[in-house]
């Protein structure tokens, strides 16, 4: 599937600006980004249920841009779930076989039904109305709605958002593994990163109506485009810090990072990324970053600090077993200099030092 040159305006607002995007067969590819980004209009658009106002939409070899929702081989999957209430969860997973103009065999949509059931462990609550399974269940009834159809893409539109947190976990791994088992190309689309990252073969991260990074989810993570996607991707996004290249470092208030010797000619303003993984707790009167501890919370296996250093709220992830108290002074640095990712303080792209 390949998005070449998309646009979607809606009288004077752009929604939609100038997407190309090529999604390989097989793929599991997630758009992301926050609300209003213009996630759910792309996919509207490649379901027919918006025209672009300028590009083309292939599926395979097929332009599909001005054709029907019907004959684009497509099935969707709804956050609502979007289930007949009167219907049984049999009749609610047959009614895409039935509504077909080449009308199925009974015996041949009562097979169909009944595999997706089995793969989505249904089995058992074929004879049940909507209103008498579990959220979970829903979801899983709308997924069996879409397969027993066999299209060329699957379209999710934020599918797990109506679930509480432990049907969320649940039903991202059975999507994971559904993906693998179906082998099928699925566009799905979420604000929520941890679902995106555990889900994806590729990510779309999309911002006011534009893409601003596309890759697989460690390298989006690990090497952000942009501080945009910096700040983003991670629970909790990327620490960055804002300041004046000078004598070999980074400075601010608070912030004395030295710069790798591979950085060509920094501009001012610079930034330096830190993920809060890589902080690790420095003597006050050598670290890099010195502040003051606003909050500390025990997660466990590891404690989130959250410290002020200069104007900026930094977060880093420690050891349990340091003691730190809301109000303390406190030493912050890399614990790996790699780790330190760089960026153009006024246009905010990356700077990849060294390459």
């Amino acid at each position: 599937m390949r998005f070449a040159g998309v646009a979607k305006r809606f009288g004077p607002v752009t929604a939609v600006a100038d997407v190309d995007l090529t999604i390989e067969p097989g793929q599991f590819v997630t758009l992301l980004g926050p609300s209003g980004c213009g996630k759910s209009t792309t996919l509207a658009m490649i379901a027919g249920l918006e025209l672009p106002s300028e590009g083309r939409i292939l599926i395979g070899d097929r332009d599909v841009t001005s054709m029907p929702p019907a004959e684009r081989d497509i099935a969707m999957v709804f956050q609502s779930y979007a289930l007949y209430p009167h219907l049984t969860v049999f009749e609610n997973i047959a009614f895409p076989l039935r509504a077909r103009r080449r009308r199925m065999s009974n015996e041949d949509v009562t097979r169909k039904v009944r595999d997706a059931a089995a793969m989505l462990g249904l089995d058992q609550l074929l004879d049940r109305v909507p209103r008498e399974i579990s959220g979970g269940q829903r979801q899983r009834v709308a997924l069996g709605r879409a397969m027993v159809r066999t299209p060329t893409v699957y379209l999710l539109d934020e599918p797990l958002s109506n679930l509480d947190q432990q049907l969320r976990v649940q039903m991202r791994s059975e999507l994971k593994d559904l993906h693998q088992r179906l082998g099928a190309t699925m566009l799905y689309v979420t604000h929520d990163q941890g679902e995106a990252m555990t889900l994806s073969d590729v990510i779309a991260v999309m911002s006011a109506g534009r893409i601003e990074q596309v890759g697989a989810p460690r390298d989006l993570y690990d090497w952000p485009a942009n501080l945009f996607v910096a700040r983003f991707l991670g629970e909790p996004g990327m620490n960055i810090f804002e300041g004046e290249p000078l004598d070999g470092r980074l400075r601010a208030a608070g912030v004395s990072i030295p710069l790798p010797d591979t950085l060509p000619d920094a501009p001012d303003p610079l930034c330096a990324g830190i993920r809060p993984e890589y902080l690790a707790v420095e003597p006050a009167d050598t670290a890099p970053l010195l502040g003051t501890v606003r909050t500390v919370e025990f997660l466990g296996s590891r404690s989130l600090v959250r410290a002020d250093i200069g104007a900026t709220l930094v977060t880093a992830f420690v050891s349990p077993d340091i003691e730190l108290a809301p109000g303390q002074p406190v030493g912050l640095g890399p614990s790996d200099p790699c780790k330190v990712r760089w960026f153009n303080g006024r246009t905010g792209a990356a700077i990849r030092a060294g390459i």
